[in-house]
């Protein structure tokens, strides 16, 4: 699983930490800030003073102005450097100038609390974080080495050269943590708020919903079609069959046809009640979520233990998304993972719902995304929910798809 921000990189093997680039990256994140926190801190300190000294002949309010939007310039080189160690960019909160020409992109930023916003960042970022940076590097990098080489001067004390060792074996880990601790405070700091984003984001979203709802009325009405229309008059048809049969003379070839023709009305019965389950399942819609995963684990081709406890029905949508997440994953896990065993679990946190279903195939799920596997599809359907989707599934296994569905 290739992890996205640093943060996430903690949580795998300790070894592969070292291993892999976080430690370089982080490093050098907060290397970075160090030196452009420092040369901000002094830039903004003249400035400041610069303009405090030339109110008394009105030029210092222009270099006051452009303290004030120093913020903007300082978050967008945050926002590019940030992507050392988190490699999801941060949008830009700003929007276009109402009016073109310099003037009217300072009454424009002036106006935005997203300006005043990167401000405080800036403030803060001057007067304390990068003070933390260098502060993490003396004790991650420079504590180890003061320790390792107090034995110049002193030979007898050669075992802290061990302890300084040790110490700094643990340096990457250090500088890991902070900096994506660092990284995500930055984030939530610098990320637009849904109110910056405007009406636009507010109708994409609502119109998704829509979507969805009316593309899930849709599949059940096709259901609801295929099993009170289409398998009614199969069914009907087969019972006609079988009493012609008992009309028909034993083994005579009019009972033989009539035998061959009731087998494949059987059989196309059979294929319309998968169908119609594809489509929208009946037991999903009658009897709720439990059922239809029940059914779902009854016609696997694996051994399916479900788990599922819910204290109420959930809201069709949700009902309807957990039910596909789910069907998804036992079908990738028959075709794909060579798995023994999946294992569902649901439960209801809150106003959540929170899925899981684990197998103890292969591993290797998410380098099957872009490959017919339906995660992608999975993902997004998930997504146009309001709901999160996380995938485990590092090679040799097991496989592990969380996902969380607010049912509000």
């Amino acid at each position: 699983m290739r992890h996205r921000t640093a943060w996430q990189a903690l949580g795998q093997n300790p070894l592969k930490v070292l291993g892999s680039s976080w430690p370089w990256r982080s490093l050098a994140y907060l290397l970075s800030g160090v030196v452009s926190g420092s040369v901000i801190t002094v830039v903004l300190v003249l400035m400041l003073a610069a303009g405090l000294v030339g109110l008394v002949v009105l030029v210092g309010a222009v270099v006051l102005v452009g303290v004030v939007l120093s913020g903007v310039a300082v978050t967008r080189f945050e926002r590019w450097r940030l992507r050392l160690v988190d490699l999801d960019p941060v949008p830009d909160p700003h929007r276009a100038p109402e009016r073109p020409g310099l003037v009217g992109w300072v009454r424009t930023r002036l106006l935005e609390p997203a300006t005043w916003r990167e401000l405080g960042f800036t403030a803060v970022s001057a007067t304390a974080l990068w003070w933390m940076d260098l502060l993490v590097l003396c004790f991650a990098l420079g504590l180890p080495i003061s320790v390792m080489t107090s034995p110049i001067d002193d030979p007898g004390a050669w075992p802290l050269v061990i302890v300084g060792l040790c110490l700094l074996a643990a340096a990457p880990y250090t500088i890991t943590a902070w900096a994506g601790a660092r990284a995500a405070v930055t984030r939530l700091m610098l990320a637009p708020r849904d109110s910056e984003l405007g009406r636009e984001l507010t109708d994409v979203r609502a119109s998704r919903a829509r979507l969805v709802d009316a593309f899930d009325a849709e599949r059940r009405r096709i259901e609801r079609d295929l099993h009170d229309g289409a398998q009614q008059r199969l069914v009907s048809l087969n019972v006609l069959l079988g009493l012609a049969r008992l009309d028909a003379e034993p083994d005579s070839p009019l009972a033989g046809q009539l035998a061959q023709a009731q087998e494949q009305v059987t059989l196309a019965v059979e294929e319309l009640r998968e169908l119609s389950r594809g489509v929208h399942p009946k037991a999903l819609t009658d009897q709720g979520l439990e059922a239809a995963v029940g059914n779902l684990a009854a016609r696997s081709a694996l051994p399916v233990t479900v788990d599922i406890r819910l204290p109420h029905r959930m809201p069709v949508s949700v009902e309807t998304t957990a039910y596909f997440v789910i069907a998804e994953a036992l079908t990738n896990a028959v075709k794909h993972s060579r798995a023994v065993r999946v294992e569902v679990h649901a439960r209801l946190h809150t106003d959540v719902l929170t899925l899981t279903v684990v197998d103890d195939g292969v591993g290797g799920a998410e380098h099957r995304a872009g490959n017919g596997s339906g995660l992608i599809g999975l993902a997004d359907r998930v997504a146009a929910a309001d709901g999160r989707l996380r995938l485990s599934s590092p090679p040799g296994g097991p496989t592990s798809l969380h996902v969380e569905l607010p049912c509000r």
